[in-house]
């Protein structure tokens, strides 16, 4: 596990929006490919959606495509997950992943089996 830890995470009413934040102290997000995942009470660790900064590849799961967005602060290392119109089915801890560079993010999938930094995770509950 690495010192990253996800936060930002809290309850919000359906058609919200949230931004996770995942902030690094040992290494530099830019050179590493990033994914967010979440599990729900009962259910596997699920991908949500990964880029790779230095290898340009970016994914999305369909439940996830056009509602969020990863994007990355150079200054303070930082990665986040914008979430919009959140649903119930959303409901879950968060995690942020680390994968070498081009060894995580596909533009065709993402697998948690990829990803071998891991930091704490962050509930996420979505009230309908």
């Amino acid at each position: 596990r690495c010192s990253c830890r996800a936060s930002g995470g809290g309850l919000v009413q359906t058609g919200g929006s949230l931004r996770l934040s995942c902030a690094a102290s040992e290494f530099t997000w830019r050179y590493y490919d990033v994914g967010w995942f979440r599990q729900a009470p009962g259910k596997q660790r699920e991908g949500v959606s990964c880029i790779s900064f230095s290898g340009g590849s970016e994914y999305s799961t369909d439940s996830a495509k056009g509602r969020f967005i990863i994007s990355l602060d150079r200054a303070s290392n930082t990665v986040f997950l914008q979430m919009n119109s959140l649903e119930p089915t959303d409901t879950a801890v968060y995690y942020c992943a680390r994968a070498d560079s081009g060894h995580g993010c596909f533009s065709w999938r993402m697998s948690k089996n990829d990803f071998d930094y891991w930091g704490k995770g962050t509930q996420v509950t979505v009230s309908s």
